[in-house]
């Protein structure tokens, strides 16, 4: 282990000096760029997000903030939807069409990809007005419905975002991201809180509905942003576009319905937990939960940046240069993310303690949710890898299994809870939670494996 930890030491002060020397040719380099800004857009979110939910949690309270949790994972639930693989289908096939110096093909990839992004955008809009009322009324019986109406404006600018966002980041441009996220987190950190306060009189369903308006807003101005930058920065948009053959759209089409259906199967998987306790628990629970799920989620992220950054790198690598490359990611992911764990447990209480004495009940919650902060990261690694190697039909049939297993874990756990109290339901969609992402893991390594040995 002491000689890892060396060898790894050395291959990050190797990294530090290319950076330093502004060294970042060939595919090491541009893995090393990518990462960096990858690194400082993920920070930027996360320490955002982090204070973003500090002052929210602190001005709402767990009841408010439960709410405004709730609706904001059932909207996004629904944006998730109206993303399926499009997002990386654009990033694989520009990123090739690139490799292969035909701007021309990447133009029709990346327009004929959009067209249907937006026909589905439109589709989950109205599917989301449409089931608003029985979501919130009847399933969780809690004054979100305004709040989802809103989620209508919410989606389409949140898809769109995405969408351009990875345009960028398939010719290799993770800056103008990076600067996308720094104008949202600018604007949702000044102008939301400041606006809330001025409305904590009114009821709680127009506070919520307002929360999520603004939130729309200030992505809005981000994806502004994209739209005029790309016009500017993505240059084979201003290349001739060719015409995609029917070879060509047979192969987008065998990559991106297995993709989806790992994208739909995700998207229960990470909502699932949320919307299930929105039915059987009160809003303060669910503040808890969300407060401590947020915590977790943001530290693996920060981990997590690696593997997201490399999706174009390796798209672009075969045979022993890209196990290469996923193996030193891999042991890199492990290295920092074990020591973060045994740090989070034992600060858990003055990190929670930061959000306000009545989220006690949440330092047990993120104590043992710590363990996804080396899961999620090594999944996301390894989905990366299948992915550029346009295995998406083997992550789409794991994906849809360890689904499945999380739905009945969360729905067994959290009616076994309830017989003792919502706490120990809350804690019961905890442990589902945690077995479902590491019997992923262990199904995608085991799939990793025998697709090299194919």
């Amino acid at each position: 282990m002491g000689n890892l930890i060396k060898k790894e030491a050395k291959e990050v002060r190797g990294i530090l000096g290319r950076i330093k020397r502004r060294d970042l040719k060939g595919n090491s380099g541009q893995a090393i760029k990518n990462s960096s800004y990858a690194f400082a857009t993920t920070l930027l979110t996360k320490i955002g997000s982090f204070a973003f939910t500090i002052i929210l949690a602190r001005i709402l309270m767990p009841e408010l903030f439960g709410l405004y949790s709730l609706a904001l994972a059932t909207i996004i639930m629904f944006t998730v939807f109206s993303n399926l693989g499009f997002g990386s289908a654009m990033i694989i096939f520009v990123s090739k069409s690139l490799k292969k110096g035909d701007p021309g093909k990447a133009k029709a990839y990346f327009e004929g990809l959009l067209k249907y992004r937006i026909y589905l955008i439109l589709f989950t809009s109205f599917l989301l007005l449409a089931l608003a009322n029985f979501i919130a009324k009847i399933y969780y019986n809690k004054p979100i419905f305004f709040a989802l109406l809103a989620g209508a404006i919410y989606l389409p600018i949140m898809s769109l975002q995405g969408y351009l966002g990875a345009v960028f980041q398939a010719e290799n441009k993770f800056k103008y991201p990076m600067i996308q996220e720094i104008i949202f987190q600018l604007l949702r950190l000044t102008i939301i809180p400041l606006t809330i306060l001025f409305l904590l009189n009114l009821p709680k369903s127009i506070i919520i509905l307002v929360l999520i308006l603004l939130t729309a807003l200030c992505h809005l101005a981000g994806l502004l942003y994209l739209r005029i930058t790309s016009s500017k920065k993505i240059t084979f948009l201003k290349s001739s576009k060719k015409i995609l053959t029917s070879d060509e759209k047979k192969r987008v089409k065998k990559f991106i319905i297995p993709v989806s259906l790992t994208v739909l199967s995700g998207m229960f998987f990470g909502y699932i937990d949320t919307l299930m306790l929105g039915h059987y628990v009160e809003s303060a629970f669910i503040g808890y939960y969300g407060v401590a799920l947020g915590l977790v989620g943001s530290i693996a992220a920060l981990i997590g940046f690696i593997p997201g950054s490399l999706l174009p790198i390796f798209s672009r690598l075969r045979g022993e240069s890209l196990e290469r490359a996923f193996k030193k990611t891999r042991t890199l992911i492990i290295l920092i993310s074990i020591p973060t764990i045994i740090l989070t447990v034992f600060i858990a209480k003055y990190i929670i303690m930061i959000y306000g004495a009545m989220y006690a009940p949440a330092i047990l919650l993120l104590q043992l949710f710590s363990v996804l902060i080396l899961t999620l990261p090594l999944s996301g690694l390894y989905n990366v890898y299948l992915t550029s190697m346009e295995k998406t039909a083997t992550i789409a049939k794991l994906s849809i299994f360890s689904t499945l297993l999380n739905i009945l874990l969360n729905w067994r756990f959290i009616t076994y809870g309830l017989r003792i109290g919502m706490m120990q339901a809350v804690m019961g969609a905890v442990i589902a939670t945690i077995i479902s992402r590491v019997v992923y893991l262990m199904g995608i390594h085991i799939l990793k494996k025998k697709s090299i040995n194919k």
